[in-house]
């Protein structure tokens, strides 16, 4: 049932993406001198890929009565909003230089374009659904005077590609030799034009889309991926053998030793984790949040393995517009199920009483920051008149999914959940009360504990998180899923061997409250990938602004605490599966 629920969402996904990057119905098949959709999507700073705006914001040609292409949900999350553009870019038809319009720039529009060339502005077209993109103008230096000038392009070149029927490629040129000085606030007669060009191409349909993601899979980019791979597996080797050598050798003979029932009380020294079996399995405090984070952090885990799915099976193919956005709505509507399931199972585990309170805890536990931070982000987006604000209608969308699919889904896993009557499997019987904990040095506390917990997992994936935030904060392209999913699984498994080795020093030296600790040593990369979020934004880019600043840093802090709790997840669940093996495999009395 489980797979077969896991093939019906991939199956819907794959589907509704699909659906999403299809342009107006066409089959992309035109004949000479049939009109090729051409659409203006926005403009913003190069630097601040957040920050865009609509594209007839500025003052350029607009038509007569442009009309707004119907977008699905993950292009609108997006920020892309396409509307007529006014370039008769006719299949297989040659244009010297055409005018666009005639037009009169005022003071006011004067100064609007020169702000935008002053922050590097570009804008973004879509040709038969294939990205092109230019920069409004630019901006010359005197050396001598130290003075600038403003220079916007008034006249742009498209080089257009076919093979066939099909368009395959689109390039466009502008000529900062044809341009306008627009440094004085004053009015400006300018005439904006345009030429084309076709020629004829011998690749494929099929591949039209492989140039975009030739880009990080050049030689020098692909040295440093692999080198991040053997980096990875060196760290899961090294700790790999660690474990085998040393833990399981000090395991080894820890069983030897409990295992010795003809030694005298009074020669036997009560150390050692043994001696705290009756505390070891006592549950924890804030049962409806350990079983919270629990639950969402197996959501979390099922939502990445199903988005990692969908790219190895070629979903999130360049320029596929929304797609991603998309599927992470969909996904994390239909696996809500997941965490119900296990937050309620889990605290009926833990004999929690409340289990509709946890529930609702559960699921805002992720949602909540989630949302405020969206509420937040999208006030500074209106306030900015930002293409990043989400229109009315999107929103009620958003809302119809939570409340129709999201929460009815959590309520029936949690009915499950209640109704699966599984008891908490401990192989020793907890003690009416617990025993002292002996006083610890500090560095065997728990913020150092989790220092040491998350340093190497960061470590096996620092360098593919540069390429990620290039992606994500950027104008790179990141298309080597394949590679993205190896160091996953290392992130994975590195993580979880961490948390087991700390748990067992943890126990060594009689320390029973394993619980938490598992939680937060688990969970502690996401605090790493945090502090290099703001690395990333001082030292790694230009971002700059209010509007950017905050929509790096609120919706990276919401990727930052997700980590966090699917990680909480794995190293808890690797805790607790290390715990009961070992005290499964002496007499404890």
């Amino acid at each position: 049932m489980a797979r077969a629920g896991a093939g019906v969402v991939l199956a819907v996904l794959i589907l509704s993406c699909a659906m999403g990057a299809r342009a107006d119905g066409s089959d992309h098949k035109y004949k000479e001198g049939d009109h090729v959709p051409l659409y203006a999507n926005k403009v913003g700073p190069f630097h601040n890929p957040s920050e865009t705006y609509r594209y007839y914001d500025l003052p350029f040609c607009a038509p007569e009565h442009p009309k707004d292409k119907k977008e699905a949900l993950g292009e609108v999350l997006n920020g892309d909003r396409l509307v007529d553009a006014p370039y008769e870019l006719n299949f297989k038809e040659d244009k010297n230089s055409k005018i666009l319009c005639e037009k009169t720039l005022t003071k006011e529009q004067v100064a609007k374009l020169r702000d935008a060339v002053a922050k590097d502005y570009y804008f973004q077209m879509y040709y038969d659904d294939l990205p092109l993109w230019g920069f409004l103008g630019k901006m010359d230096k005197d050396r001598e005077q130290g003075d600038a000038k403003y220079l916007l392009f008034k006249h742009i070149h498209f080089d257009i590609m076919y093979n066939d029927n099909r368009v395959i490629e689109i390039n466009v040129q502008t000529d900062p030799n044809v341009a306008v000085d627009i440094t004085e606030d004053k009015e400006v007669p300018i005439e904006f034009s345009y030429s084309v060009t076709w020629k004829k191409t011998d690749i494929s349909f099929e591949k039209r889309m492989e140039k975009y993601s030739k880009s990080s899979s050049m030689p020098q980019h692909l040295e440093i991926h692999w080198f991040s791979i053997i980096n990875s597996c060196v760290t899961v080797l090294l700790l790999t053998g660690f474990l085998a050598t040393i833990l399981m050798r000090v395991l080894k003979n820890d069983f030897i030793k409990y295992s010795h029932e003809d030694e005298s009380l009074e020669d036997q020294e009560e150390s050692g984790w043994k001696y705290i079996h009756g505390d070891v399995f006592r549950f924890p405090k804030q049962k409806s949040l350990f079983a919270a984070i629990i639950g969402s952090g197996t959501q979390l885990l099922a939502l990445a393995i199903f988005i990692f799915l969908l790219a190895l099976v070629g979903v999130f193919y360049p320029y596929n517009r929304g797609a991603l956005f998309t599927a992470l709505v969909v996904i994390y509507a239909l696996t809500s199920g997941i965490a119900g399931y296990t937050a309620t199972s889990f605290y009926l585990q833990l004999e929690g009483t409340n289990w509709v309170r946890n529930l609702i805890f559960t699921g805002c536990l992720f949602c909540g920051p989630l949302f405020l931070t969206f509420c937040f982000l999208n006030t500074v987006a209106i306030a900015y008149s930002a293409t990043a604000a989400l229109p009315f209608g999107t929103i009620i969308v958003i809302i119809l999914i939570w409340a129709l699919v999201t929460s009815p889904l959590l309520v029936l896993g949690g009915i499950a959940g209640k109704n699966s009557n599984t008891e908490f499997q401990a192989p020793c019987r907890t003690t009416k009360y617990p025993r002292e904990i002996p006083q610890l040095p500090w560095y065997r506390s728990t913020i150092p504990q989790m220092a040491m917990a998350g340093f190497l997992p960061f470590s096996a994936i620092y360098i593919e998180l540069y390429y990620i935030f290039a992606s994500i904060w950027g104008h790179k392209i990141y298309t080597i899923y394949s590679i993205l999913f190896i160091v996953f699984i290392i992130l994975i498994i590195v993580t979880a061997f961490v948390t087991v080795a700390l748990t067992y020093f943890q126990l060594a030296v009689e320390d029973h409250q394993w619980w938490w600790r598992s939680v937060l040593c688990g969970g502690s990369t996401g605090i790493f990938i945090f502090f290099y979020c703001i690395y990333y934004y001082h030292a790694r880019s230009d971002m700059s602004g209010f509007m950017q600043t905050s929509f790096f840093f609120g919706y990276m802090t919401c990727v930052c605490y997700g980590f966090f709790l699917m990680l909480s997840t794995v190293g808890f669940r690797a805790s607790l599966f290390f715990v009961r093996h070992i005290y499964r495999s002496i007499k404890c009395e």
